[in-house]
């Protein structure tokens, strides 16, 4: 019974320790306030992840660390340099793999789909943040002092996530009109949660996927209409009234609001084509994206629940 430590109690630490917990493996979840699912097989620690001693403490005979964490967006340049380097020590000094969970910021816009050999091409703040992270770990790995592996999904769908299929369901399902910055009808990759889980953990035990990046198996990319379309028919809701927000409008909520603010560096995800490439983890493996119908159903579900 093999124990994996999770940093980060968030809609995808929660899938991973359960999905851990449910095959038999022990999990320590650690989080600053002690959260995480209860389930006899997960030990939760409140600890402070940034705390380098504490944390190789809490990893110590464990085969894999999970990053899971994921401070407040405007605090990325502060909270993450000192929880990333935590963490790459914790899993410097235990030998237990640094399975992190990453995204697509580092590539920064693009006009093809992306894959893993994507450059890192990002200037924003976020996306430099993500990179320098991943940069530090795999030379660490190169240099023989970690084992380290990163899996980056696009758009989260799942109960519990907050991107923006998660804002817009739950009002397209009330019948209320949605009004965002978003091209409603082009063509975008959407990653279900548990697929997440189901990736990271093998990227984590599987050391073919270490020393590299890997995509999360994700249904073929459909339009946001496309999506609030099929989760309406499911139960019945009027036909979605989408509008699209002009861009300046953003910008200016961005004044008042730091988390529209930081809306602003992404804004291009949605403003287009933004698709992701993931045969290769399912190739190598062996994952297989959830089909769509499964994943607007069981969202949709949990959502009413």
């Amino acid at each position: 019974m093999a124990l994996h430590v999770i940093v980060g109690a968030g809609p995808v630490g929660t899938a991973t320790a359960r999905l851990l917990a449910e095959r038999g493996d022990r999990v320590r979840m650690v989080t600053r306030r002690g959260t995480g699912p209860a389930h006899p097989a997960v030990e939760r620690i409140a600890a402070d992840a940034a705390d380098a001693a504490r944390l190789t403490a809490l990893t110590e005979g464990a085969v894999a660390l999970h990053n899971c964490a994921n401070p407040a967006y405007h605090r990325w340049p502060v909270d993450w340099p000192p929880l990333a380097a935590a963490l790459l020590t914790a899993a410097e000094r235990t030998g237990a793999v640094l399975a992190t969970v990453g995204n697509l910021y580092g590539y920064g816009p693009v006009d093809s789909p992306m894959t893993e050999q994507t450059p890192l091409a990002a200037t924003g703040t976020k996306g430099r943040v993500r990179n320098r992270m991943w940069a530090d770990a795999l030379a660490a790995h190169r240099a023989g002092r970690a084992r380290v592996t990163e899996v980056r999904g696009s758009d989260y769908i799942g109960v519990g996530g907050t991107s923006l299929a998660m804002m817009v369901l739950p009002r397209v399902l009330a019948g209320q009109r949605v009004f965002l910055p978003v091209d409603w009808d082009a063509p975008h990759t959407w990653t279900y949660l548990p697929d997440v889980a189901r990736t990271l953990v093998a990227a984590a035990t599987d050391e073919r996927a270490w020393g590299r990046p890997w995509h999360v198996p994700s249904a073929p990319a459909v339009p946001m209409r496309e999506l609030a379309v099929r989760a309406a028919a499911l139960v019945g809701a009027p036909a979605p009234k989408l509008t699209r927000m002009p861009y300046p409008l953003l910008w200016l909520a961005g004044l008042a609001n730091p988390m529209a603010r930081e809306l602003r560096e992404t804004a291009h995800q949605f403003a287009g084509p933004f698709v992701m490439d993931s045969a290769a983890a399912t190739a190598t493996l062996g994952v297989e994206p959830t089909p769509l119908d499964r994943v607007v159903k069981e969202t949709v579900t949990g959502l009413r629940g």
